[in-house]
């Protein structure tokens, strides 16, 4: 792999874990409140969550990677690449409206609209790479466990 290769990479996997070190800000602060919240039983322990999004974070910066890679000069790259943006904003902002605003409602509606793009973004990822778009199958079952998680927390809490 080429240097410039790497670089890409390496920048692609900063862009989408920075997006969970942002995140981590909000939830620190608000795990008195998120501790005494009525919770599923399916609800798993704090500590899965750290390692499991990392590692999501890691696959999708892999999979942006290789549309990245596509080169930038062809239309369907950049839709592509402006899908898989608004997803990862849609993702960051979950946890500021969950957390930061205790808002399980909010950030419900933002999870749904974030699973839409995270299918939108399979789709076009497929067009233009198998391997991309197959990297994000983890992370829309993920989301999928997490949208339940959450709907789950707003209706137990009213």
């Amino acid at each position: 792999m080429k240097i410039a290769a790497i670089l890409k990479l390496i920048i692609a996997c900063i862009l989408c874990l920075s997006v969970g070190w942002i995140g981590s800000f909000f939830t620190d602060s608000a795990s008195g409140w998120y501790q005494n919240l009525n919770k599923p039983f399916f609800n798993p322990p704090g500590w899965v969550f750290a390692p499991v999004w990392t590692a999501l974070y890691i696959i999708m910066g892999v999979s942006v990677f290789l549309i990245w890679q596509k080169g930038l000069s062809e239309r369907k790259v950049k839709i592509a690449l402006i899908f898989f943006i608004v997803q990862l904003l849609l993702n960051a902002i979950w946890t500021p409206l969950f957390f930061g605003l205790e808002s399980p409602f909010a950030a419900f509606v933002d999870i749904v609209f974030l699973w839409l793009a995270i299918l939108i973004t399979i789709v076009l990822f497929f067009k233009l790479s198998r391997a991309a778009a197959f990297l994000l199958i983890p992370y829309i079952l993920w989301v999928t466990f997490a949208a339940v998680l959450n709907f789950s927390i707003w209706i137990m809490n009213g």
